[in-house]
């Protein structure tokens, strides 16, 4: 008598039992719509790409609207308006530390995001990312705060001459650095005058030289000052260069110093008032050519010299190759030393190397219309 006994098993596979004593088990893989639905079901609980990275994605509409909106930050506690405009363009390096998030989180709404912020800060600084420089111009003028501690003036005074600028205006001079200037560049520039702490030198004649007040002093105290007093104290001047085209109103200023005081904050309360006082001398200037040479310790996107900037013409803005930074020397984060032109235009402008000062020069190559 024969008996075949057969066990059939499922679960992934198969055993078959035989009566001849073999066994046999099969697996049989899963149905490809089982695998599809298995990664289906695994994708559909992932967060979606545009739902990552919310807070960047926040971070990021911020930063846009921030440099956007930058002119409507109040300057009535601390100045702060003031001290963000004064270093505006360095909120772009957020762009790419946010970009980076971004791409790790693999977030499209930040990314897209982005773009807001990028396109804003773009518009503001984009046209200082090219050189818009061109070569020549009927006069080089240079101007530099040569710094009350320079150890070193008379080479400082050399470095300038060899720049071969026709006319060289120079902020924060001393008493005792003042005839060192004198005697070292009394060779290139035949012409110049001193009025207080600021200077010029020219290779053409100077007529019409006479001080600007910019309310440095203010108040019964500064009216009561004597004659020779206020001219020592005296930080702004006027004259007219004699060039082939005509005469040139020069203006060179050194306003006052800002400071960022714990408590108070960005104090420029006498900076500003000296940016006032020089637009309201710019405005009533007769002669419609004319350059301003100076520390104005502040730069151009503060709105403390709306009125400035608003009857003349940046020479970096219009004819530089980047930002031309001047301050710090050593580590130049901002360009508080500048060359406006009104009437004339600027061919080129850049910044020439350091001397013994904390602040860089600046150049331009100025063209008349």
């Amino acid at each position: 008598m024969t008996s075949t006994i057969t066990n059939t098993a499922t679960d992934t596979g198969t055993d078959t039992n035989t009566g001849t004593g073999t066994g046999t088990r099969t697996s049989t893989a899963a149905p490809p719509w089982r695998t599809a639905l298995h990664r289906a079901k695994r994708a559909c609980s992932r967060p979606d790409p545009w739902k990552r990275g919310p807070l960047l994605t926040a971070l990021a509409l911020l930063l846009g609207l921030f440099l956007l909106l930058h002119a409507r930050i109040p300057n009535r506690i601390g100045n702060v308006g003031s001290l963000v405009e004064t270093f505006l363009p360095w909120f772009g390096l957020f762009v790419p530390v946010l970009l980076a998030g971004a791409l790790w989180r693999r977030s499209a709404a930040a990314l897209c995001a982005l773009l807001l912020p990028v396109t804003v800060w773009l518009n503001l600084f984009g046209g200082l990312l090219g050189d818009k420089s061109h070569a020549g111009g009927d006069l080089t003028v240079v101007s530099h705060n040569v710094g009350a501690d320079n150890p070193d003036p008379a080479g400082t005074a050399r470095d300038l001459a060899a720049s071969d600028a026709d006319v060289l205006a120079l902020e924060e001079i001393t008493p005792q650095a003042k005839p060192l200037y004198e005697k070292a560049l009394a060779k290139a520039y035949p012409h110049h005058t001193v009025q207080g702490t600021v200077g010029l030198w020219s290779k053409l004649p100077l007529s019409d030289t006479r001080p600007v007040d910019t309310e440095q002093d203010v108040g019964p105290l500064g009216d009561a000052k004597p004659a020779d007093v206020t001219l020592a104290a005296t930080r702004a001047l006027r004259t007219t260069v004699a060039t082939d085209q005509g005469p040139l109103a020069v203006y060179v200023a050194h306003l006052g110093s800002v400071r960022v005081v714990p408590g108070d904050g960005f104090a420029t309360e006498s900076r500003d008032r000296g940016a006032k006082a020089l637009a309201e001398a710019v405005a009533a200037e007769r002669n419609e050519r004319m350059v301003l040479l100076g520390d104005l310790n502040g730069t151009m996107d503060d709105r403390a010299f709306g009125d400035l900037t608003a009857r003349m013409d940046s020479a970096q803005e219009t004819a530089g190759g980047g930002f031309g930074f001047t301050w710090p020397a050593k580590f130049p984060i901002a360009r508080i030393d500048q060359i406006l032109v009104r009437g004339v235009r600027a061919q080129g402008s850049w910044v020439l190397p350091a001397t013994g000062s904390d602040h860089l020069p600046v150049a331009a190559g100025i063209d008349y219309r």
